[in-house]
This record gives C-alpha cells, structure tokens and sequence, in this order.
C-alpha cells in the first residue's frame, strides 16, 4: 500500500502559495514541501474552449499556482472559438503524448466520451471543469458551478429588479454546456416568479469586440427595453460599455451578469451595471491539479470529487474590496494577459 500524503504539510503549503499568489515569483517558487515519496514532475494539461477569453487569465494563474506547490507542470490548450473539433483534437493530442491528467472543459454533451474513455483506459485521469458533460461521460469529477442553479438564482435576481417589459439576455456560446444551462435556469426562475416579462434570448458570439457590437445594435433596435443581462465574461463587459455609453441605467434599465473583469467591476461601482455573479475562476484552475495529483500520488484511492466553486453575488454594496485589492484570484491584476498560454 502507497504510502500516506503528508496532509497537514500540504496544507500548508497551499495556503501559503494562496496567500502569496499575488507575487508571481513567489507562487511560482520550487515546492518546499518534503512528500513520503518522490513523484515524477507529472504534466497536467487543461483543455479550454475559449483561449482568448480573459476569463480564464485567473484559471491559469491558479493551474499554474497548484502546479508550484506540489512540482507539477500545467499546459494549457484547446481551442479560440469553442471549436468541439479542435478541443477534441487537443485532448487526444495530450492522451497521444503521455499527459499524466487531463482537466476538460466538456461543453458538448457527447463528443468528450470517447476521448475521456480513451484517456482513462490508458490510465490518464480526467477531469471536467467549467463545464461538464452528460451522464455518459465518465469524468472523474466536475470542479465549477452548479450552471443550471446558478442559472435559477441569476434569473431570480432579475425578475426582482424589473416588474414587467422586454428583457435581453446574452449568451456567447448558445447549446453548449458551459453557459446554455444558465440561460435554462434564468428563464425558468423568470417564468416562476409570474412577472409579465417579455425575455428575449440573443447568440453574441465568443469575440469580446463583435459581442459588443451585438448588444449595441439590440438595443438601438429597442430602446424600449427594461433589462440587458448576460451568462458569459464577454457579453457581460460588453453590456456594461452599453449602459455607460447611453446612460441606461439613470433611463430605468437594469443590467448585470457574469464574473469581474476589471471593467465590469469599475460598472457595477459606477452603477451601470447591478450585479454580477462571482464563480471563482482561479480554483477552475487550482482545484483540477491538486485533484489530479492526489489521483496519481494515491495510485488512485485519492479519487477526484465534485467541487462546486460557488455563486457569489457581486453588487455596489461588497464591489469595493474587489477594486482596492489588486488580485490576480480574480483577473483584476496588472499582470493580466490573454490569450491564455
């Protein structure tokens, strides 16, 4: 039987790469921590569906914050557009060339089954996050948000801000499993709060520029509209500049959305923005490499387990702490680059 992982040095270990994580060449020092063991720098590759997405800037910081605490590699790859073929091709690429884990973001229902099999055949552990896949999937574990709930809560919130008229929701990636389960709760939780409200579901596409451009032109094409909200980072932003720019929200209109780049934080204090959900982009990153890790060190006793990453919800009255704490565990350092590498 494998020996046991010292757990209380581990911890301790994570939490002072956490605390220290704001400092590059701190979070990124050799590990410290002495393992009953030697293991191999094992390599755990992320397979991502939006690379250019700034989004995920937090995820790789925490992938790569993991990686130097426990003596790991994290590689990132995938696809720019959320292109199923391409992501496809990219996991296949890390089986085919010995990754020791894979985390995959599994916004397709089905074309990740024979992939994810094929990876654990062969002894490659996997698992999803960000988004998840259908039951036939056998993914080790999910690590993110509960989307559909998630979902439910955003569309709650809406229909407590407007009591009636023409709603806009955005959605970068419509059908895929990362932001489709969002807009399925919001317009379930609209639809049971009785409001008569009229919501209209609007495809932004997954370039932050052409996504603001969509919600510029939906609304001059109904400046009678009550709400403009969005499931995904970019349409978020993108609402935000729109709202600025023709001061909605002084006009009656309500607005909000999805994770806190600079930018949509800087709205929300502005008050052209509401609110906007918080899913904790850097332990999408930090999670899935201690979860592979422990798999591999434990030879497989330590098995992955579902994390959900949680929903917080971001407003005028808490935004303040995100905008004078430069951090990169939310996308709001100066450091920040995209895309992803």
């Amino acid at each position: 039987m494998t020996s046991g992982l010292d757990r209380a040095a581990l911890l301790r270990l994570t939490a002072a790469a956490v605390a220290g994580a704001a400092v590059p060449d701190v979070a990124r020092a050799a590990p410290s921590v002495t393992f009953p063991r030697a293991h191999p720098r094992w390599r755990f590759v992320f397979v991502n569906h939006a690379l250019t997405n700034p989004f995920f800037v937090p995820a790789m910081d925490g992938s790569q914050d993991a990686a130097a605490v426990i003596g790991a590699r994290a590689e990132w790859t995938g696809s720019v557009s959320s292109n199923v073929g391409e992501m496809v091709k990219a996991m296949r690429t890390a089986i085919d060339t010995g990754a020791d884990g894979i985390a995959v973001s599994i916004i397709d229902p089905n074309a990740f089954d024979g992939p994810t099999a094929l990876a654990l055949q062969k002894g490659i552990p996997v698992v999803a996050y960000n988004a998840d896949g259908g039951r036939a999937n056998k993914r080790l574990a999910y690590v993110g948000q509960d989307n559909y709930q998630s979902g439910l809560e955003f569309g709650a919130r809406i229909a407590g801000l407007i009591d009636r008229g023409d709603v806009y929701l955005f959605i970068a990636t419509p059908r895929q499993q990362n932001i489709q389960p969002r807009i399925d709760g919001a317009l379930d939780a609209i639809r049971d709060s009785g409001r008569p409200l009229r919501v209209h579901v609007v495809a932004s596409g997954v370039d932050v520029g052409v996504e603001g451009k969509k919600i510029e032109a939906t609304y001059k094409a109904h400046k009678s509209l009550r709400g403009l909200f969005a499931v995904d980072a970019g349409s978020t932003a993108g609402v935000a500049t729109v709202m600025r720019a023709h001061g909605l929200h002084a006009r009656g209109v309500c607005a909000g959305g999805y994770d806190l780049l600079p930018a949509t934080l800087q709205a929300i204090h502005d008050r052209d923005l509401d609110f906007a959900i918080d899913q904790q982009p850097y332990l999408q990153g930090f999670l899935p490499v201690l979860q592979l890790f422990l798999d591999r060190y434990s030879d497989g006793l330590v098995v992955p387990a579902d994390t959900n990453t949680g929903l917080n919800f971001v407003t005028r009255a808490n935004v303040g702490r995100y905008l004078t704490t430069k951090s990169r565990f939310e996308g709001s350092s100066d450091l920040e680059q995209y895309p992803v590498k």
